[in-house]
């Protein structure tokens, strides 16, 4: 099912960079940028996934986006695809943190390694790829920064404890560094979903009893997909959301 994003006319043309882009929520990210003719980097560890996404959406649009291949939890890694975007395609107006794994975990098995592992690869980058992106957002007269989170940790979702963790940490750090880049017009918000029927989600939790835990929750009927996620990402890119920063928008069907 497909989600009607809408059109910005303010995002013709703007550099954005996406984190996590080849498949689920990134991925309809980035198919979403580039129905607005965005110039558009993404980076991935799965290198397969992003050639297909790529050939699609060059089938589709006429051109692809630009993927670098990268592993988020290398910050060397992550800050030359941004050095690399900035050289193949211009500075980076719009930052879109979305890289993360829900990976299952209980609390009698977390060791430091683990406890390190996941907050690499469910926040600390969120930090890095901003500072990386801010010094030039603030010479080019403004930008926006939009951090994922998820409704996990508000709904008190257990078997992992580190991802939803992390995933309230993300607004903690989108309410403190909306406050010190707003000086610069820098716009930094969270976009948090709910459960979003991703083609990893179809195959490893939702089943017949989780699709009964959605209907009970969710205020609106209906499955949750990835391009309702993109549109709300789409909004805060671009001029429409000029005056939005520090905010929570959280797209969930009405579970919280």
């Amino acid at each position: 099912m497909q989600t009607d994003v809408g059109y910005y006319p303010s995002l013709a043309g703007k550099v954005v960079f996406v984190t996590g882009g080849a498949s689920g929520i990134g991925a309809a990210i980035v198919e979403a940028l580039a129905g607005q003719g965005c110039r558009t980097a993404f980076v991935d560890i799965d290198s397969a996934a992003a050639e297909r996404l790529c050939n699609r959406l060059h089938d589709r649009f006429g051109q692809a986006p630009l993927f670098l291949p990268c592993d988020i939890r290398d910050l060397g890694q992550l800050t030359r695809a941004i050095e690399d975007t900035r050289d193949r395609l211009g500075p980076v107006e719009v930052l879109v943190n979305n890289a993360a794994h829900d990976e299952r975990h209980s609390v009698e098995a977390v060791s430091p390694e683990y406890w390190d592992d996941r907050l690499a690869i469910n926040l600390r980058h969120y930090f890095f790829a901003a500072q990386a992106v801010m010094p030039e957002m603030a010479r080019m007269g403004g930008g926006s920064i939009i951090n994922f989170s998820s409704t996990s940790w508000k709904i008190k979702a257990g078997n992992y404890p580190l991802y939803a963790m992390c995933k309230a940490a993300a607004h903690g750090l989108t309410r403190s560094m909306a406050r010190d880049a707003g000086r610069d017009k820098i716009r930094i918000n969270t976009v948090t979903p709910g459960w979003v029927m991703t083609e990893r989600q179809l195959k490893h939790h939702v089943d017949a009893d989780a699709e009964a835990e959605i209907e009970r929750n969710q205020c609106l009927p209906g499955k949750l997909m990835p391009a309702d996620l993109a549109a709300m990402v789409l909004f805060l890119a671009s001029d429409a959301g000029r005056m939005c920063t520090g905010q929570e928008f959280v797209v969930d069907g009405g579970w919280t």
